[in-house]
């Protein structure tokens, strides 16, 4: 099947951009070696299967298929865990009656609610066309609006899970990706004739919460695919529920390198912290011209922990040597004591593998330093709060980022993005956009869980994404390079600050 890139449709991101980098070959073809040997041979894993069933017998075998998948026969069958607390029975499609975004809902919009928990899907297409004329960017409303032109009519069904009530800002950048997609598919021919339909999840950027929504989709049969999660904590929180049921997902943003090894339905359309952390090695040691880094993470981030790691590979590797690392979740962290410290180290730039949070350490660190260290960042740190708070602090700051609207503004799903939402998007709606296309793609070859997972694990496959062609490694890592983006005075964001791409 060929998904083709949209015409201009009509229904603001308050997001701005980010960009792509490639990198060398000879860390692609390292990549590509080191995913290859992750999986057992088919047969090899066929002999134990033997031996398991010899030994154990037939019981467990019961209800079971074994397919072929990223290179290994894997159980596709009935789940042991118990049934999730999660209601299905709302639809999750607006049919609850509920937004799921936090905030004051338009008069439209309710109505608009209202009438799809009533299953009245005339008065809610016509009400959520009216929310969406008040307010454009909203793409919890684009995705009700079109699930209500659906009603009950056929449809292929894909979930999307992101942190709606904690990180708002990042939810509703990947929720443009899967709205724009949604919207691009229905408004041609579908998947094959038949329109897609989107169920919408807030996971509340939390393991246990991202667990129970995958319980209750993995128990949903007619979920052939699901997007998300946001976190790469609450990604390989549900990923074995995901393996255990045969339900295929695709993490637009989740980058720590061990979710490679999270399981043969775990794919992700964003490169991994491997080829960020290579990227911006190289940068800081063959541009700026800087040997000797302080490196800030967080112990108690999985994704902070992996930027931390690869980079210090990469850097050292290279030459480069890593002077000081500082943990800022341990007890007594301050930025202040650590700067003095990175100093009297002789450090000459500063690494800030963090996120953002309820603390936002990273915009104090950059406060306190004044530009006096040059920073590199992961692209947790593409965000506007670092904009409109670390404005002066922030400038010349480098951030390694799939894309970057900038480098691909010509493009059709940019057009489309600008018309579609009032404003640039960024890197977390392309991606987005891409995991929920690739899905498509998948659907669109053999529309069953499994077969979506072997159509994605194919090492001939590829989808039409927002701007590049989406492919795997054997790992179900995509096959894409960084790129890097730098704080810059413009004007292209109230703030007066803007990521724009590295020459």
């Amino acid at each position: 099947m060929s998904l083709t890139q949209p015409p201009k449709s009509t229904p603001e991101p308050q997001q701005k951009s980010s960009s792509s980098q490639s990198s060398s070959n000879q860390n692609t073809t390292s990549q590509n070696a080191a995913n290859s040997s992750r999986k057992l041979p088919a047969l090899a894993v066929s002999v134990a299967l033997t031996a398991v069933i010899a030994l154990t017998g037939a019981w467990w075998l019961k209800g079971t298929v074994f397919r072929n998948i990223k290179g290994g026969f894997f159980r596709v069958g009935p789940l042991d865990s118990q049934p999730s607390e999660v209601d299905m029975t709302a639809g999750h499609d607006g049919s609850s009656g509920v937004s799921m975004l936090p905030g004051s809902v338009s008069g439209a919009k309710q109505k608009g609610l209202d009438a799809m928990a009533a299953k009245d899907w005339a008065t809610a297409k016509v009400e959520f066309a009216a929310a969406l004329a008040e307010k454009r960017n909203d793409p919890e409303t684009l995705i009700y609006f079109n699930n209500a032109k659906i009603g009950n009519n056929p449809a292929y069904t894909i979930a999307l899970s992101v942190p709606a009530s904690k990180f708002s800002n990042p939810a509703l950048e990947i929720m443009r990706g899967v709205a724009q997609a949604q919207n691009t598919l229905n408004q041609s021919v579908g998947i094959n004739g038949t329109p897609l339909k989107v169920l919408l999840f807030d996971d509340q950027g939390e393991p246990e919460q991202a667990q129970e929504i995958a319980n209750a989709l993995a128990a949903n049969p007619n979920v052939l695919g699901v997007v998300g999660h946001y976190s790469s904590d609450t990604t390989l929180a549900a990923a074995d529920v995901y393996e255990a049921a045969g339900l295929p997902v695709i993490s637009p943003t989740s980058t720590a390198v061990n979710i490679a090894s999270a399981g043969d339905y775990v794919f992700r359309t964003v490169p991994s912290d491997r080829l960020a952390a290579s990227t911006l090695a190289r940068h800081t040691l063959n541009t700026l011209k800087k040997k000797k880094a302080a490196v800030f993470y967080n112990s108690e981030s999985t994704y902070s922990r992996s930027v931390k790691s690869e980079f210090a590979t990469e850097f050292l590797s290279s030459g480069g040597d890593v002077v000081a690392e500082f943990d800022t979740a341990e007890a007594g962290f301050s930025v202040g004591n650590a700067l003095k410290v990175a100093k009297d180290q002789e450090a000459d730039v500063i690494m800030l593998g963090l996120t953002l949070g309820t603390v936002d350490i990273p915009i104090q660190i950059m406060a306190v330093n004044k530009r006096q260290l040059p920073i590199v960042a992961s692209d947790s740190l593409y965000s506007p709060r670092v904009l409109d708070i670390g404005q002066e602090n922030a400038l010349g700051m480098t951030v390694a980022v799939p894309w970057h609207t900038l480098s691909h503004a010509q493009s059709a799903f940019v057009g489309t993005a600008q018309t579609l939402w009032g404003g640039d998007v960024n890197w977390r709606t392309a991606m987005a956009y891409d995991a929920a296309m690739t899905l498509a793609t998948g659907i669109g070859t053999e529309p069953t869980r499994v077969g979506v997972a072997e159509t994605l694990a194919n090492p001939g496959f590829t989808a039409t994404g927002a701007t590049d062609d989406v492919r795997f490694f054997p790992s179900g890592d995509r096959n894409q390079p960084s790129q890097l983006v730098k704080v810059v005075k413009g004007n292209r964001t109230s703030s007066g600050y803007e990521f724009a791409p590295v020459e």
